[in-house]
């Protein structure tokens, strides 16, 4: 069965229904206006980071369920946890080329100590994966709680501010007739006196938290993180 991507109501419903959890977090995510239910807060922290990113279209949770056949001979049921879409050409000014991913998200220590009975229901997944025109992946902390993930984290209280639209077009212009800048001089040179820097500082945090400008997420915010205006802004 392949998937189409048309709207959010590509799949009626999960494969698999997420319930209460006693050995884990669980809730539900807004990602761009619907719920995405999580089991765990490493999942939520996927899903945390999908937000941050311009190139993914949409989060599909508990996207299709597989059977696979374990050592043993018997047959299992196994639903990956997520399957991301992202932009193309056709979408918006924001197209990637890259193909969906369907995704795995397991702690590090699980897969470890469980690989040897996982790694059959691994091998189903890149299957379909690769018959679908997908890529599977795993993601283990090492891959979601990184560098990126404290910058969104910290990044998320500035994003539901509002600023002087006027004021944001200005900061805009300079900073594309520069190519980039350091996040201090952008303070300096449009913000005067210390109660005027204190707005602009969270004016430019505002400002990358809504993806109007960009910086190298992997590397530590600070006054001299170099900020650049997206180039297909």
């Amino acid at each position: 069965m392949k998937i189409t991507r048309n709207k959010r109501d590509w799949i009626q419903a999960p494969a698999r229904t997420i319930g209460t959890t006693r050995r884990s977090v669980s809730g539900y995510f807004m990602w761009n206006g619907s719920s995405i239910p999580y089991e765990s807060s490493l999942e939520r922290d996927f899903l945390i980071r999908t937000t941050f990113s311009s190139s993914v279209l949409d989060v599909i949770s508990q996207p299709v369920q597989l059977k696979y056949t374990a050592d043993s001979g018997r047959e299992y049921p196994y639903t990956p946890d997520y399957l991301v879409y992202y932009r193309t050409d056709k979408d918006a000014e924001w197209g990637t080329g890259r193909p969906p991913m369907l995704v795995e998200v397991k702690p590090r220590e699980e897969i470890r100590a469980k690989w040897p009975s996982m790694k059959p229901k691994f091998k189903e997944a890149r299957r379909f994966a690769r018959e679908q025109g997908y890529v599977f992946a795993i993601f283990d902390e090492s891959r979601i709680r990184d560098q990126k993930l404290t910058n969104i984290s910290f990044l998320q209280r500035y994003k539901r501010m509002a600023f002087p639209e006027e004021q944001t077009n200005w900061i805009l212009e300079n900073l594309r007739n520069m190519g980039q800048a350091p996040f201090d001089h952008l303070l300096a040179r449009h913000f005067f006196g210390k109660a005027d820097k204190a707005i602009g500082v969270s004016h430019l945090w505002h400002m990358l938290a809504t993806g109007l400008i960009e910086c190298d997420m992997m590397q530590p915010l600070s006054n001299q993180t170099i900020l650049w205006v997206p180039s297909n802004e």
